[in-house]
């Protein structure tokens, strides 16, 4: 069996996501580069591998697979030595990809790259608040599926612990969460941060993203 092959770039939530699901699993990579800010992601060579041209991207024995939430949900089911991390019981897993789907369609879409996307590709500095206030609004929903829980989807860690945590890092870069008002969720950081692979998988990508952010002089309007 060939080496995976993992494409993208440490400050990318994603990809991120994707380093801590290997991590957990203790699955040997051979991690590619993609310099997206260089448009690299968007040669000929990149897009006959994923055609919408976003990181990570997935390469196991010349299979192709993207989107990190597809791609942990892969790894778990085919390394797994048990499904604890993306579990078979139905009304488990429902949950679990309730989580991811909110991650991709609130936190990611409409938190995050919601502001990435302009900063970056427009080169626009200032926000509205309601970019502040989707923001808000993705602590106070965190902080209810976490308030009899240790974790996002019940009592144990899932893929969807890292599909969040890779975001929500990242978008304490914009609004820190308040620990006097989201106890849950300053708690759930910290039990991650916990994890023996947490420096390499997560936190190492969170600070590059962090001095990007820094760089762009970001503020929000008033």
């Amino acid at each position: 069996m060939g080496k995976l092959k993992l494409y993208g770039l440490e400050p990318s939530p994603p990809f991120r996501a994707v380093k801590l699901t290997l991590a957990a699993l203790g699955v040997p990579y051979e991690f590619v580069f993609v310099d997206t800010p260089g448009q690299e992601n968007l040669s000929e060579e990149f897009l006959k591998k994923n055609p919408q041209h976003t990181v990570p991207v997935l390469e196991d024995n010349g299979h192709i697979i993207w989107d990190s939430h597809a791609i942990c949900a892969y790894l778990v089911s085919k390394f797994g030595k048990s499904d604890s991390l993306y579990p078979k019981d139905l009304l488990q897993r429902a949950r679990v990809d309730q989580r991811l789907h909110f991650e991709t369609g609130v936190v990611f879409a409409n938190g995050l790259r919601s502001i990435t996307r302009p900063l970056f590709a427009a080169k626009l500095t200032k926000f509205p608040k309601e970019r502040y206030e989707a923001i808000i609004e993705i602590y106070d929903f965190l902080e209810t599926f976490l308030k009899d829980n240790d974790y996002v989807a019940g009592s144990q860690l899932t893929i969807a612990d890292f599909s969040l945590i890779s975001t929500i890092s990242s978008l304490e870069a914009f609004v820190k969460v308040d620990p006097t008002k989201y106890t849950k969720v300053t708690a759930w950081i910290k039990r991650l941060e916990q994890l023996p692979y947490y420096e390499e998988a997560n936190a190492k990508g969170t600070r590059a993203f962090f001095s990007m952010i820094e760089k762009a002089n970001f503020a929000f309007s008033s």
